[in-house]
């Protein structure tokens, strides 16, 4: 019997092996004739020269595809492994309908991130077939968490180059200068949602490389002034507490191979009284427009606690 390492260096394990150790049960079925060994980031196979020379071949496909990907499901398993993979993982009920949605991004410690109801898979379906999207409803309804979710499969699947962030920093008037700290200190309290997403969606070393070197970058609104945003995938995140002006400049930085995405909820406008939330502007003028696609979610697309779509129900009629 011989011996075949294999280093797994530049891949997620966690991608690799699946949730539970999925895929690696599922490749180890496929050659009952190897002894499989998985130790940190090496793979150690036993076997004879014939049957580790076509593992090795076959394993080899499916380190560039997660390296390529940062991506694995049943599918590709089966496309790669040349047969059927007859099994189901168990963190993948068939007949649950919360997670019968398309995988959209892999997460650390396989986490499998999801459109988990049909106005967030109209979301996906919408971005595919559009360039600006708007996507419309209460608090809890996962529209800013799948939009992020979009953008990472996005990059990672290298359809796009960057990841572009934004927020109105309405709170503070986007006039940050009051508050202590540095500039990133000022601002990150208003964008901590967007880097609370990322972290279900990137390893954390992987995530702090993307933010340093800008392939992901997280900003106020009003940073976005001037700038043409071109081979990246940009969300407007709260954009009810954007201004008419703020939202035609944000909408006008859209570069030729870009893809924009718009959330809101025109039931939670933090701006003054007497200003007119640019969302509502936006979605009254833009209805029409061939590439510009609206979704409005509801209190049934609600994925946080049940209680939050009570709560919802509750404050209904108070606006």
């Amino acid at each position: 019997m011989n011996e075949l390492k294999i280093s797994i260096d530049n891949v997620n394990p966690a991608v690799l092996w699946g949730p539970n150790n999925d895929h690696f049960e599922i490749i180890k079925k496929q050659y009952p004739k190897l002894k499989l060994v998985a130790r940190g980031s090496e793979l150690k196979v036993l076997g004879d020269d014939h049957e580790l020379a076509v593992f090795d071949e076959k394993f080899t496909h499916l380190l560039n595809h997660v390296e390529k990907f940062e991506n694995l499901n049943i599918t590709d398993l089966e496309r790669i492994l040349g047969s059927r993979a007859t099994i189901h993982p168990v963190s993948e009920p068939v007949n649950d309908k919360s997670t019968t949605g398309e995988v959209l991004v892999f997460g650390p410690n396989g986490i499998l991130v999801k459109a988990r109801t049909a106005n967030q898979k109209r979301m996906v379906s919408g971005i595919d077939k559009n360039d600006i999207l708007f996507a419309i409803g209460p608090a809890g309804t996962g529209k800013t968490y799948t939009a992020v979710a979009l953008a990472v499969r996005a990059l990672k699947n290298k359809e796009i180059k960057r990841i572009i962030l934004t927020r109105p920093a309405v709170e503070a008037g986007e006039n940050l200068g009051f508050l202590p700290g540095d500039l990133k200190e000022k601002i990150d309290p208003y964008l901590r949602p967007l880097y609370d997403a990322l972290d279900d969606m990137i390893p954390a070393e992987k995530l702090k490389v993307y933010l340093e070197n800008r392939t992901i970058e997280i900003a106020p609104l009003a940073f976005m002034r001037g700038r043409t945003l071109d081979n990246c995938f940009v969300i407007l995140d709260e954009a009810q507490n954007a201004t008419d002006m703020q939202l035609k400049m944000f909408l006008t930085r859209m570069g030729p191979s870009a893809k924009f995405i718009v959330t809101g909820d025109v039931t939670q406008i933090d701006l003054p009284k007497k200003q007119q939330s640019g969302l509502h502007t936006a979605l009254r003028i833009l209805t029409d427009i061939k590439g510009i696609e609206l979704i409005y979610l509801t209190g049934e697309d609600v994925v946080r606690h049940k209680l939050v779509k009570r709560i919802l129900e509750a404050y209904g009629d108070i606006q």
